[in-house]
């Protein structure tokens, strides 16, 4: 049997840990649980490299689906391995699902489930079902395949394996980016990691979904009451687009598609994102922060996807930052500034160092004056320290400070002579 399942349907099995998932299947029918699947990326991506001679990364983690509670299954593994086999149990009761793991292999085990939006965008409510059911309710049509431990035979209640072989993204239904949008994201990732092509259905629901916005909560509303695919889980989507995903494609699709309207039509109507994310990565910022600048209203944005405290904040000095430039622009004399004050204009006011490199990514006028105080000006110091000029006779106070500043404006003059 397990020779056929390599050849039809490409499933590598020695590179799963088949002696342990055999014991975990043992474990689960003691328990009174009939059905167990591997799903998920294992799955997909063995059928990749068979049928596209996709490059296999190796086993990240194993993701199995049971017809039973999958809290049981857990804590029936944790009585029978011994504590020192299993490094990580968690377990989250709202769905039932937990992360395990035993000899140091990545288990996520999911009880198969139903889920219904009951107000689109949010968090779905879920009830029991069996897997057939349960792969019905997932993204794509290739996420919705299995492989029954018990016979080592396919389940494809969705046809995942024929758009698979003919590089096809699709949708399971209809409904699924008005109850979930974060899965436009998915697409795009997806469609840029394996060179996939959405189906002309799969756009036009993108399209006519967007264009509907079927949603309770629109961009006029406050961040704070946004639903959570166009909070905190659009971030944690974008996230792994832009960290792990070839994302220059992946936003062009997005663009392409118009979903950066799932940020604001700033971003869909901004074609400045890539040289913004070539220089973040070049300064050290964070991509999703860097993207965010060229929102429409990027603090309320950044608000919305509850970025980080640090990282909202600069957001708000960097607006502030830019609308202060932008003050300045009116200055003629600007343009024979010293290096020493175009670095006394950028420190004085309160904002964070770092709010400079978002202007700079953002290419703002002036930025290079900007580049240059982060590079090289806003670390000269004095070559003598208080210390020293107290001991040649100055007293401590706001005149030893001045004389400080004074010889530093001095050096960074010299540095650009």
């Amino acid at each position: 049997m397990e020779s056929s399942v390599n050849i039809e349907f490409g499933l590598n099995l020695e590179v799963l840990p088949m002696s342990l998932l055999i014991r975990v299947k043992e474990i689960a029918y003691e328990e009174g649980i009939r059905r167990i699947a591997l799903i998920g990326g294992a799955v997909r991506d063995s059928l990749l490299s068979k049928y596209h001679n996709h490059h296999w990364g190796g086993l990240k983690d194993v993701d199995l689906i049971v017809e039973g509670s999958a809290t049981q299954l857990a804590e029936a593994l944790q009585r029978e391995f011994e504590a020192s086999r299993i490094s990580k149990l968690h377990i989250h009761k709202a769905y039932n699902t937990v992360e395990i793991t035993i000899d140091g292999i990545s288990i996520d085990l999911a009880t198969a489930r139903l889920e219904k939006y009951e107000v689109l965008a949010e968090n779905p409510k879920v009830t029991p079902s069996s897997i057939e059911e349960d792969l019905a309710r997932r993204d794509f049509t290739i996420n919705s395949i299995a492989i029954d431990l018990s016979s080592l035979s396919l389940i494809d209640p969705n046809n995942g394996l024929t758009d698979l072989v003919e590089k096809k993204l699709n949708f399971i239904h209809n409904h699924s980016v008005e109850e979930d949008p974060t899965r436009i994201i998915r697409a795009a990732r997806y469609s840029a990691r394996l060179d996939f092509a959405l189906s002309p259905d799969a756009i036009h629901q993108i399209k006519t979904t967007l264009k509907r916005w079927p949603w309770q909560w629109l961009h006029t509303t406050s961040p704070e009451l946004a639903p959570s695919a166009l909070g905190v889980r659009l971030r944690s989507e974008t996230e792994l687009l832009l960290t792990n995903e070839p994302w220059e494609l992946a936003l062009e699709y997005l663009q392409d598609w118009g979903a950066l309207l799932l940020f604001d039509e700033g971003l869909q109507n901004d074609h400045r994102w890539q040289q913004r994310l070539l220089w973040a990565s070049k300064l050290g910022v964070k991509p999703l922060t860097a993207l965010i600048a060229g929102a429409e209203d990027s603090c309320a944005l950044g608000n919305r996807l509850k970025l980080g405290e640090d990282q909202q904040r600069l957001l708000r000095d960097s607006l502030k930052l830019n609308t202060y430039l932008s003050s300045i622009k009116r200055t003629q004399d600007r343009l024979n500034w010293t290096a020493s004050r175009w670095s006394n204009e950028l420190e004085k006011p309160n904002w964070k160092p770092e709010a400079v490199l978002i202007s700079i990514c953002l290419g703002i006028e002036n930025w290079e004056y900007l580049l240059r105080w982060w590079d090289v000006w806003r670390k000269i110091k004095p070559d003598i320290s208080a210390h020293k000029l107290i001991e040649d006779g100055w007293d401590p106070g706001p005149k030893l400070g001045a004389e400080l500043q004074r010889l530093r404006e001095e050096m960074i003059d010299l540095e650009e002579e």
